[in-house]
């Protein structure tokens, strides 16, 4: 049974900070939002709790699911949940990055167990809103697409309103075009790197970093 919530829908190109301010406090208390990115609008919340976990996953209709994309603000912040064993691995980082690039990597002992599974795919977002929050919250972000099982992922504003703004506490959008395809992701969590999806960023651009 779906629980019904008010929802609050702001225009970050005309309340910018007020934005940031309210998905700032809403991911403290765990509760969710829908947010644009650089690449389709995203459901988020905070990882580490657990409703939020379940309200995203209630709301695409996947029971339990945590393979989500984690926005960080920055290198620092991702050293303290990963680990790293080749420097190559993270001047490939450093050179893709902010960017429509989401990489798989092996999480530490720690957050592991935190989080209940041994990988995690991150991104640094090329995106001024969610720069700004993750600059502010100093913590993981979850990013995953806006829709149901099963179906095609919503990035028009007025589709999300009329299929999610009873079931998330606030949706912020902008007028601004927005791109439609997903983030391209690459596997880095072995010893050698695997291709998992393209999408903006060509296998082929990614190759030539890494060689």
């Amino acid at each position: 049974m779906t629980i019904e919530v008010k929802t609050l829908i702001l225009n970050i190109d005309e309340h910018f900070d007020e934005s940031i301010k309210l998905a700032h406090e809403l991911f403290l208390k765990g509760l969710i939002f829908i947010y644009p990115t650089d690449t389709i609008y995203g459901f988020g919340g905070n990882p580490f709790n657990e409703e939020a976990i379940k309200k995203i996953s209630n709301a695409k209709g996947k029971a339990n699911w945590r393979r989500y994309i984690f926005l960080i603000s920055d290198i620092e912040v991702l050293k303290s949940y990963i680990e790293i064993n080749s420097e190559k691995h993270l001047d490939f980082l450093l050179s893709i990055w902010p960017n429509p690039v989401s990489v798989i990597l092996k999480l530490n002992s720690h957050y592991s167990e935190i989080l209940k599974m041994e990988t995690a795919a991150f991104r640094i977002p090329n995106h001024r809103f969610c720069i700004k929050l993750l600059n502010e919250l100093k913590m993981p972000l979850i990013s995953t697409s806006v829709n149901r099982t099963g179906t095609e992922p919503l990035n028009d504003p007025s589709m999300i309103m009329q299929e999610f703004s009873n079931e998330v506490n606030a949706i912020f959008y902008s007028k601004s075009k927005s791109f439609v395809e997903a983030s391209t992701i690459i596997d880095l969590s072995g010893e050698q790197p695997k291709y998992i999806r393209e999408g903006r960023i060509k296998f082929v651009d990614l190759m030539k970093k890494l060689s």
